[in-house]
């Protein structure tokens, strides 16, 4: 396995230069700080880099898992076995149709602080609601993510995805087929935090609290979100900029400030997640380096130097802690990835 590595970083050198890193440590790339080592890493710029390291791994059968900013995954503490990508295609524009509304076409790298800090000032309405949202706008369209009762796909036009699932069913081809495709709003399922991109790739707590995994393909996600179109409208900036300080006070008021991720469970019908957990008197629970955060139930935080299995018994808890208290079972919202026990 060492030689295949340094066989695949010396390939991947040639292409990506500087930018492979071999045995990076995954607490640089997760909002927990935990995880261990990718045996390979590297951050993917362009459109061209995405597609010619997906046609490495169909030509040599490389394991490629792709990532956003890591904002709401537990990786293991074992890591990631085969080439862990970010997705750091960053471009984007305003499309201004002259009529007060405009198009923002955004690469899926591009992060909700970054493209917020142009288009609010410039008075454009639509996103504000994800000002405290520190994620990539292709993975918050995985999951439609959203706060303050709105959800990214509320603000979708269209998308573009890579479809390279033939990776995974042509092994060994040197030019597998990769169709860029483009899907309007009503084709992609939006649901709360679901889209359908996440079927099927799902990680389940069984009613014992075991984690039930997905098969793992070679590409995953195998269908790739690059690019996006979401509405924006004219709106006065200072009520705008008003409008933003009053979530980012809320999230204040809400989230732990400690290295953390959440919400971890996705809030049931007619309840909140957060509220569920502290009736069950989990609030503050505390395992090793790990805690169940007091401001907000359903976040986790690193109290320094905790590890992915401190923080998944502490799920664990709170899942089987709300089942026996109210007979309610949660389901996650965090994407557990890497080589954990039992997993395919």
């Amino acid at each position: 396995m060492v030689l295949a590595i340094e066989q695949a970083y010396k390939l991947m050198h040639s292409h990506f230069r500087d930018r492979v890193c071999r045995n990076e440590p995954l607490t640089r790339h997760c909002s927990f700080e935990v995880g261990g080592p990718a045996d390979l890493w590297v951050a993917l710029e362009t459109h061209e880099e995405l597609e010619t390291l997906l046609r490495l791994c169909a030509t040599h059968q490389w394991p490629l898992l792709l990532v956003g900013a890591g904002r709401n995954v537990i990786f293991a503490d074992a890591g990631v076995r085969g080439i862990v990508a970010r997705m750091d295609l960053q471009q984007y524009e305003i499309e201004d149709h002259r009529n007060g509304t405009a198009t923002l076409i955004a690469e899926a790298g591009v992060r909700w602080p970054q493209v917020l800090h142009q288009v609010i000032p410039a008075g454009w309405a639509g996103l504000e609601f994800g000002i405290g949202i520190p994620g990539t706008l292709g993975a918050g369209l995985a999951s439609n993510a959203g706060a303050h009762n709105q959800e990214l796909g509320q603000a979708l036009e269209w998308i573009e995805v890579l479809d390279a699932r033939n990776c995974n069913t042509h092994l060994g081809d040197p030019f597998p087929t990769l169709v860029t495709r483009r899907y309007d709003r009503d084709d992609l399922d939006l649901g709360y935090r679901h889209s359908r991109f996440r079927i099927n790739r799902y990680t389940h707590l069984d009613v014992q609290g075991n984690l039930i995994f997905p098969i793992r393909q070679l590409i995953e996600p195998a269908e790739i979100v690059v690019k996006l179109g979401l509405r924006l409208r004219r709106e006065d900036p200072q009520q705008l900029a008003a409008r933003c300080n009053g979530y980012i006070e809320e999230r204040r008021a809400d989230e732990p400030p400690l290295p953390r991720t959440g919400p971890i469970f996705k809030d049931p019908s007619g309840h909140l997640a957060k509220d569920l957990i502290a009736e069950a008197d989990l609030r503050g629970k505390t395992f090793g380096k790990a805690q169940i955060a007091v401001q907000n139930p359903n976040y986790i935080v690193n109290t320094g130097g905790t590890t992915a299995r401190e923080i998944f018994s502490l799920i664990v808890e709170a899942h089987q802690g709300v089942l026996k208290h109210a007979g309610i079972e949660l389901a996650l919202n965090v994407d557990i990835l890497g080589t954990w026990p039992g997993r395919p």
